[in-house]
């Protein structure tokens, strides 16, 4: 049966680079004693090696050797043959019983010793730091075992290399004259080689507060206590500030001997750190860091942002209310209520950027921006447009688009806003970083990256195209001169919006977190607001006078009919018409329309016709005069006298049934100048 074994790995307590000549020694020396029979030449080769080993390792202050005669242990103790040999030569040799609690053993192969175990590696180790009160000296050992193989086959035919414990070597180093470092290290601080004269055995032994401060070692103190310094750490200040940001370890281990002995209480109170003030990294005193708020002044900018959003609202309602008045109708009610909800998403990122920023209220803010303006500058965008398309037409057949043509166009520009958005907001959503005002204190503001620049030149170029169409209707005539008020609109927001850029960017790069939340409530106002007032102030404007019924004459005046509309769709369609009173309605027009054509080419054919009898002396002035008056209105109902028999007769035929209607509508006024 195989026996149970223990598998040491080399952790050294000390810098491997200065001591690695002693370590690498020793346990090469173990391995030519593991094959050694000491009866050959009673134990010469042992002292021999020791003596060479010395005089080519300085660090080694003395060398021993224990080689186990019997494996039984009694009382905690193991017969040996003990050598030992100092620097000067000094040879002690003898059998003895050798206590397995010596301070140069290391504990892990004491415990092996005394269960009478052995190893399948090599072992060595590093002992805990200990002093001699004979040398008044502070050591350390290195002790590695000297291990014998033996061969046997187990059950399965499998050959295993036991290795049988033989004795220990150890050597002793003195540490007195080196520094030791009391402070935490890492692997990194180990292999460093400003640590090469630094006994790392002693670490984690500090008395700084390592929940505020932290333990920084310090060269050249000697083996003594507190060669250290306690530093506050990132975020923390000294409680004391005439102590400064750090500590002296040996004042810090002397005030933590006081307060043990209940001498003096100042370790709890003079040599600790205080938080810093919120947002401090790093501070000296309880100085603020972070920009101070005025939230009455920011209350009273969010109580108008709501009252403008309830607004909104009432004014949604009443386009509701107002709907079949033909300032409202004209203007398509649904592309009226899509504007308003457009302008309250707006308007939102006044609240949204109401509190202390953080990521939830970055998301907020871009999503009510960029939407907002998607939705309130799309719908107007998109009727200006059709007034676009319908007054460029140049074909007799009218072109019609309606407003269910025209929501399927904004059904997709939304989507493409609201995926992009919502990409934006799983992928890299933006983050509230800490901008410094002109006072030099921090406050949180959402970051600018690519997807914000990215979607900046897309909603520029949207307006530049939004100029473009407003510009292409400057000249168009419509009822109640909507497109006018829209191209008012889109010009406001392009000013606005790169008016303000100029500001945050290049005028005010460092305002304070209450003037960049005027400057957005500004920009809100400027934009929003002023579309509100232009697009729905002139329409209620009229509903109020009591004119929302009634046609706007100076543009019907110049020939724009109910068939045509700032939406570029009549109201003829919605309404409920008389087809038989329609009928009569354009026959009658017809008639006259063709009588005047009729008098127009008689009276030109009269004029000046040398085949036709001559008037009378002194008529022909007045028979001029008569022709100009029939070209200008042919159907008066009263014929002169002196007009030609051809031209009553022409009266007599082309009279209407009426002959007391005197009404032309300005469609076939229109036409009679053209002809």
């Amino acid at each position: 049966m195989r026996r149970n074994t223990i598998e040491f790995v080399t952790k050294p307590l000390t810098n491997n680079n200065q001591y690695k000549k002693t370590w690498k020694t020793i346990e090469f020396l173990s391995k030519i004693l593991s094959k050694y029979n000491p009866d050959s030449d009673g134990y010469q080769m042992m002292k021999s090696s020791m003596r060479e080993l010395i005089l080519m390792d300085s660090n080694i202050y003395r060398l021993r050797i224990a080689w186990i005669l019997d494996r039984v242990v009694q009382n905690n103790a193991i017969n040996i043959r003990y050598l030992e040999m100092d620097t000067k030569h000094n040879v002690i040799d003898e059998n003895k019983l050798l206590s397995l609690d010596n301070t140069w053993i290391p504990t892990a192969f004491g415990q092996l010793l005394q269960r009478g175990q052995s190893s399948t590696k090599d072992g060595s180790e590093w002992s805990s730091v200990y002093f001699d009160c004979d040398l008044r000296l502070w050591f350390i050992s290195y002790t590695a075992l000297i291990l014998e193989t033996n061969e046997q086959n187990n059950i399965n035919d499998n050959i295993h290399n036991e290795k049988s414990i033989r004795g220990i070597i150890s050597a002793d180093i003195d540490i007195s004259g080196t520094d030791i470092n009391q402070c935490e290290t890492n692997k990194q601080q180990l292999y460093n080689p400003n640590y090469q004269s630094v006994v790392l055995t002693l670490e984690g032994t500090h008395k700084c507060h390592s929940e505020t401060s932290q333990c920084i070692f310090a060269k050249g103190q000697g083996w003594f206590r507190g060669g250290y310094k306690c530093r506050c750490r990132d975020g923390y200040h000294s409680a004391v500030a005439n102590l400064g940001p750090m500590f002296n370890g040996s004042v810090v281990e002397q005030a933590f001997e006081d307060k043990r002995n209940g001498k003096n209480p100042s370790y709890d109170y003079m040599f600790y750190c205080k938080r810093c003030a919120a947002g401090c990294d790093v501070c000296e005193d309880e100085s603020p860091c972070l920009s101070s708020y005025n939230w009455a002044f920011r209350i009273s900018l969010l109580t108008i942002t709501v009252l403008c959003i309830i607004f909104t609202i009432v004014l949604g309602l009443y386009i509701y209310r107002f709907r079949k008045l033909k300032v409202i109708k004209v203007a398509s009610p649904i592309f009226l209520c899509i504007t308003l909800l457009g302008c309250s998403i707006m308007y939102s990122e006044t609240a949204a950027i109401f509190p202390v920023l953080d990521v939830w209220t970055c998301v907020i803010t871009k999503w009510t921006r960029h939407l907002g303006f998607c939705v309130t500058y799309s719908a107007l965008l998109l009727k200006t447009w059709r007034v676009s398309l319908t007054y460029r037409v140049k074909s007799a057949h009218k072109l019609k688009l309606t407003d269910k043509q025209l929501l399927q166009w904004l059904f997709p520009i939304l989507l493409v806003m609201a995926i992009y958005l919502s990409t934006w907001t799983i992928s890299a959503p933006p983050e509230a970083i800490y901008l410094v005002d002109w006072n030099g204190l921090k406050f949180k503001q959402c970051d600018y990256n690519w997807w914000d620049h990215s979607l900046v030149i897309g909603e520029f170029l949207f307006l530049l195209w939004g100029i473009k169409v407003c510009y292409n209707v400057r000249n168009a005539e419509s009822f109640f001169n909507e497109a006018k008020y829209i191209t008012y609109a889109i010009y406001n927001i392009t000013l606005v919006n790169i008016s303000m850029i100029f500001i945050h960017i290049l005028i005010l790069p460092n305002a304070g977190p209450d003037v960049k939340y005027f400057f957005g409530f500004v920009r809100t106002q400027m934009s929003t607001t002023t579309t509100v007032i232009l697009i729905f102030g002139p329409k209620f404007y009229r509903v109020i006078k009591g004119q929302g019924d009634s046609w706007d004459n100076r543009v019907r005046a110049r020939g724009v009919t109910a068939s045509f509309s700032i939406n570029g769709v009549g109201l003829v369609h919605e309404e409920t018409t008389d087809l038989y009173q329609e009928n009569e309605e354009l026959k009658e027009e017809i008639q006259k329309l063709a009588s005047q054509v009729e008098i127009m080419k008689i009276c030109q054919m009269e004029f000046k016709n040398r085949h036709l009898p001559k008037p009378k002396h002194g008529t022909q002035s007045s028979t001029n005069s008569n022709i100009m008056n029939i070209s200008t209105n042919p159907i008066s109902g009263n014929a002169s006298s002196t007009q030609s028999p051809i031209v009553k007769a022409i009266y007599s035929k082309f009279e209407t049934n009426d002959p007391n209607s005197q009404r032309i509508s300005p469609n076939a006024e229109l036409i009679s100048e053209k002809v």
